[in-house]
């Protein structure tokens, strides 16, 4: 049986000091998710551990609405965008603080591919393209959730969704199942399996806003980042990928080396133009399925550090260039411009029309997996 290497994904908190000032975590109340939409039970869902290090979920697009981690003080932040009530997440303009998106995360150009010579047409939601599986995708869906300890005695969070045959345009009926561990070590484990009963195409990812300063009120343009890629994949105006493989090397996207996001985000290169800054696929140095150091980001101010290792073959890194204040999060936080930034472990966009990029093929007797590891520490200097 062919296997295809999918999701598990852990995101790994390494914690230098917790000390007391786990009193600072603010826990938002089960009473501001207990709801029920379309006939199915929302509700929100904490996992904690010995050393105060605390993840709040909700089966509302399986997404991660809060993470509280030491900063370099010891004082606990939260380092996730989100809202603090199943209306707001309703209401926001920006759907994408912290869900799960698929079927196919990122873009595909025109909504359109091909199986076994069969066109499929996709919904459309994205200036004539469809992007995170549409306006109705995983990000929007009540997933079965199941809170549980292990035999480690772990708190674990399992949700599972069914997406019908033909929902947002895709084939077959995908089974999906995602796993989220807090471990005694301080790491949050995103374990991700899916089959099909006929062939379709699969390029789920967690889809979370960072910063590293504990709020939104600061910018992540003064985070420090690398990653660890020589090329990308080049795009047009619209943002879908030509095809082509061009190398990173004397641009403004080459973060080779630790470089402020903030630095170079305005020169006067056309793919920062496109993205109206970052939003581009990193191709990985790495081989395939091979799980590696991708990316890490650090901010100076809290000391707060994160690294990203993964077994997926593209990043991509969003600058949060759309964002606009309109939205109010959590403590009454508004999302402001470049105030978040997301780093996808993921297959390239619109891979299924692009014969050179990796297979984004999921086939009957099949399963999914992938790994992707958050890993937080802090620096004192």
């Amino acid at each position: 049986m062919k296997k295809l290497f999918l999701p598990l994904m852990i995101l790994s908190l390494i914690v230098t000091s917790c000390g007391n000032s786990k009193k600072n975590v603010q826990l938002l109340p089960e009473s501001n998710f207990d709801t029920t939409l379309v006939g199915q039970k929302v509700s929100i869902f904490t996992l904690t551990n010995e050393n105060g290090v605390t993840a709040q979920f909700t089966n509302y697009g399986a997404r991660l609405v809060s993470l509280w981690i030491p900063d370099k003080d010891g004082k606990f932040q939260d380092i996730v965008w989100g809202y603090e009530s199943i209306k707001d997440y309703l209401n926001a303009t920006d759907y994408f603080a912290g869900p799960i998106v698929g079927r196919y995360g990122n873009r595909i150009g025109e909504g359109q591919f091909l199986i076994d010579g069969k066109q499929y047409q996709l919904t459309l939601n994205n200036n004539g393209n469809q992007l995170h599986g549409g306006a109705d995708g995983f990000f929007t869906k009540i997933w079965t959730a199941n809170q549980l300890k292990n035999e480690r005695g772990e708190d674990v969070l399992e949700m599972t969704y069914l997406s019908p045959d033909g929902e947002e345009g895709y084939p077959g009926n995908l089974t999906i199942r995602v796993t989220y561990t807090l471990t005694v070590n301080n790491e949050i484990a995103i374990n991700y399996e899916a089959t099909t009963d006929s062939t379709t195409i699969l390029n789920p990812t967690s889809h979370v806003y960072f910063n590293l300063h504990g709020t939104s009120a600061q910018s992540t343009n003064s985070h420090i980042l690398s990653i660890y890629a020589d090329k990308y994949t080049a795009t047009d105006s619209l943002l879908i990928p030509t095809g082509e493989i061009l190398d990173l090397e004397n641009t403004a996207l080459d973060f080779r080396q630790p470089t402020a996001i903030g630095d170079r985000i305005n020169e006067d290169f056309l793919p920062l133009k496109y993205g109206k800054g970052y939003d581009h696929n990193y191709i990985l140095n790495k081989k395939p399925g091979e799980l590696k150091l991708a990316a890490e980001v650090y901010e100076p101010a809290t000391g707060i550090d994160m690294k990203i290792v993964t077994d997926q073959p593209g990043l991509q890194f969003y600058s949060g260039n759309f964002m606009d204040g309109v939205d109010t999060g959590k403590r009454g936080e508004k999302h402001n411009y470049r105030s978040g930034i997301a780093l996808e472990a993921q297959n390239f966009p619109d891979a299924p029309n692009h014969s050179n990029f990796p297979s984004s093929l999921l086939k009957p007797g099949e399963t999914y997996h992938q790994t992707t590891i958050y890993q937080f520490s802090t620096r004192k200097q």
